[in-house]
């Protein structure tokens, strides 16, 4: 799996979760546990990672969108 996305907006994860679920691109939010550490104050990023082959056509759709990725 590779790293498609790492941000700290609350409200991105499950954004790009509909739209890449729409296309039929399995991710995994890593990292969603971390606020139990961190005492819930949003400062620990969290990532999606999306499968190999999929990453290029996940990069295409954020970037339609103006989301920025990781590169």
């Amino acid at each position: 799996m590779k790293e498609l996305l790492r941000t700290t907006d609350p409200t991105l994860i499950p954004y790009v979760t509909a739209l890449l679920e729409g296309e039929d691109i399995a991710l995994f939010v890593m990292d969603v546990h971390m606020s139990a550490l961190e005492g819930s104050i949003g400062i620990l990023p969290r990532r999606i990672m999306v499968r190999d082959q999929d990453l290029f056509r996940a990069r295409a759709i954020l970037r339609d969108l103006d989301i920025a990725t990781e590169s």
